[in-house]
């Protein structure tokens, strides 16, 4: 019996022998087929969608918004960014918006009757989706919008006393930043959204800004005065005090902003989505780096919308973006196309690829209707070169809640 024993031991460890070489042998040929500069996406990065009610059905019907909604979840996408105030309207059921506005939500076919917000924060929570609304006009709006026509005092203009602003084929208006209704009006609709809603964060942009050629209305010329002993704001919209004055009065009221959000939801996140540093301060005196040194933003998600690769690659490596990283996790925005303007799914993945090299906390594509619908490339092909981008699930809240620099 003992013979039978020893022989039956020695041959278990041969295969067991065997099997371990076999193992060595499979992971050295998996290592040669993977490539070498590939990137294993991380079980906790951002893969985000912004869901616009502009050049996209998304958001107008009930049924198809809970489709797309499963599939993003499906592709192991992990966060939306609903906008939920564009063209002067709130896109959800707003009592603050009615009062001040005289409309309660979006006049568009398609949103009345429903509640778009509550829709997507149920079926994506289900579908294990982070959800964070995105604020994505600000203080503008449309030129001819009951807001702007029912607060003719709340708007502000050039020096020589023009107010609009264009947006390609667009009139824009921008409300005053400055002024304490305005700052109660815009808190109030944040706050709203922030109390009544089971949402996981708020997003910001750099229309919670201002052009820089704006601030010269009434209201804003004397306030500026009464701080500076008498003296005319600068004549040059872009004198680097009057920019920098006009800037940190729009800090202090992100903090302010921040300040009651927090005081009603402590864990919602507070995401602001700008354009790079240089241009997001000069054009629209919204200063992200200030703000994310001060603590006010706890997620940065940059947008950097380039066909040129070199251009995009020296957005990713600008000194504010690296120190941004040691602070925040701070994931970069990729355009994934425009009604006008398909972007191939070879330079998406490219773009993705160079974030990845450099350990952004993930990516975020603008918009949802390109990602596969709205492209010149087969619907269906994109879809599978999703499915090969992002193959594993990833929860985005826990690099969030365990986030170290």
């Amino acid at each position: 019996m003992k013979k039978i024993f020893l022989k039956w031991q020695r041959q278990t460890r041969k295969l067991g022998f065997l099997a371990a070489m076999m193992a060595v042998i499979m992971v050295a040929f998996m290592m040669l087929s993977f490539p070498l500069n590939a990137q294993i996406p991380k079980s906790t990065e951002l893969r985000g969608v912004w869901l616009t009610n502009i050049d996209s059905d998304v958001l107008f019907e009930k049924e198809r918004l809970k489709q797309s909604l499963r599939t993003l979840h499906q592709l192991n996408f992990n966060t939306v960014y609903p906008a939920v105030w564009n063209w002067g309207y709130t896109l959800y059921p707003s009592k603050i918006a009615a009062k001040v506005i005289g409309k309660s939500v979006d006049p568009t076919p398609g949103l009345q009757k429903r509640d778009m917000l509550k829709e997507i924060v149920t079926e994506g929570h289900k579908q294990s989706l982070t959800v964070i609304p995105w604020f994505e006009f600000g203080f503008m709006a449309p030129a001819d919008s009951l807001l702007a026509k029912n607060r003719p005092t709340w708007l502000t203009n050039r020096r020589n006393g023009t107010k609009i602003v264009k947006e390609g084929i667009h009139n824009r208006v921008w409300l005053n930043p400055f002024r304490p209704e305005v700052q109660e009006f815009i808190q109030d609709l944040i706050v709203e959204i922030v109390k009544n809603y089971d949402l996981d964060g708020i997003q910001f942009d750099d229309h919670f800004g201002l052009p820089s050629e704006l601030g010269y209305d009434a209201y804003t010329t004397a306030l500026y005065k009464k701080e500076h002993q008498g003296k005319l704001p600068p004549t040059n919209a872009k004198d680097p005090e009057w920019v920098s004055w006009r800037a940190n009065k729009i800090t202090d009221f992100m903090k302010r902003v921040f300040t009651a959000i927090k005081a009603n939801k402590k864990d919602c996140i507070v995401s602001v989505a700008p354009n790079p540093q240089r241009f997001s301060y000069e054009y629209f005196l919204a200063d992200w780096q200030k703000w994310e040194r001060m603590g006010i933003v706890e997620d940065l998600v940059l947008q950097i919308y380039r066909n040129d690769l070199n251009v995009f690659i020296s957005e990713l490596e600008y000194p504010e973006v690296k120190l941004a990283q040691t602070h925040i996790p701070v994931s970069i925005g990729i355009l994934s196309g425009l009604k006008n303007r398909p972007v191939p799914m070879e330079q998406i993945k490219t773009q993705i690829e160079k974030v990845r090299e450099r350990k952004f906390a993930g990516v975020s594509f603008f918009f949802y209707e390109t990602l596969w619908n709205m492209s010149q490339e087969n619907p269906q092909q994109r879809q599978q070169t999703w499915q090969k981008i992002f193959p594993t699930p990833s929860n985005y809240p826990n690099l969030l809640a365990n986030w170290k620099p």
